[in-house]
């Protein structure tokens, strides 16, 4: 792990950036908060909506691939900077638990960041209760960064 490299993006410059590139999923009281950066990774939320919700009363097991996903481009860009042209290359993600509808945090770390790919794990956890709920692994390809 990454944990020895510094990000050049805070979570305010993260959540400026996400907001004006992706201002469906990033707005004022949207359901994704940017919660922390930290040496080799990054911290976010999903305070889920009717549109996460999965018959039974959980959050979606599409919902926590979006969160992992996007936790993992957020780890890469808040240590590359705005490398926005970073696409998702490849993901796996194991669901351990069922989580109940209520917040969720995943915290990415980047396993491997060279030139043209990084490689993110990123494990989803309860807001209320830390419970590990799923544990991803994915690789982006970053096309245009020049790292």
């Amino acid at each position: 792990m990454l944990q020895n490299l510094l990000p050049k993006m805070t979570a305010a410059e993260l959540e400026a950036l996400m907001a004006a590139t992706f201002p469906q999923a990033f707005y004022e009281g949207g359901p994704f908060i940017i919660t922390g950066v930290f040496q080799g990774g990054a911290v976010l939320q999903l305070n889920p909506n009717d549109g996460h919700l999965r018959h039974g009363g959980t959050v979606s097991g599409p919902s926590m691939f979006a969160l992992a996903d996007i936790a993992g481009y957020l780890a890469i860009l808040a240590h590359v900077g705005q490398a926005t042209s970073t696409v998702t290359a490849n993901m796996n993600i194991n669901f351990l638990s069922k989580p109940d509808f209520a917040p969720i945090y995943a915290r990415a770390q980047l396993l491997r960041l060279g030139r043209q790919t990084a490689v993110t794990e990123t494990s989803i956890h309860a807001l209320n209760d830390d419970q590990l709920l799923a544990h991803a692994t994915a690789t982006y390809s970053m096309p245009s960064n020049k790292a």
